[in-house]
């Protein structure tokens, strides 16, 4: 795991977060600047830099992030109103944090 990777530390606890989820492989927590009422992060334990470096070990861990985003969608009451699930890849699509890890957006009134 890369010293310098924020989720990196975060998982390690060197990154005092609240965690609504933790398992083995995963921790959930919410994000600090929040797009909407509800806005989740699920990363993976694993450092993952990008998308783009997925191997194929490495699909588990990603059909394993969307069923804990069902979860935590009916946790946070957002699983019949909606919400959408967003992945960044690179900077040009948005990425900041260099670590694989789901957005969970909902909870708008509408």
């Amino acid at each position: 795991m890369p010293s310098d990777c924020l989720f990196c530390r975060i998982v390690n606890r060197d990154v005092p977060t609240r965690f609504l989820y933790e398992d083995d492989d995963y921790v959930v927590f919410r994000d600090i600047n929040p797009a909407a009422p509800v806005h989740l992060l699920l990363v993976p334990k694993k450092h993952i830099r990008s998308m783009n470096d997925l191997e194929k070990e490495d699909s588990a861990i990603i059909s394993g992030l969307f069923m804990i985003a069902r979860d935590m969608a009916k946790e946070q009451g957002v699983n019949e109103s909606g919400y959408k699930l967003l992945f960044n890849v690179e900077k040009g699509g948005g990425q900041v944090i260099f670590h694989v890890h789901l957005h969970l957006i909902g909870g708008w009134n509408r």
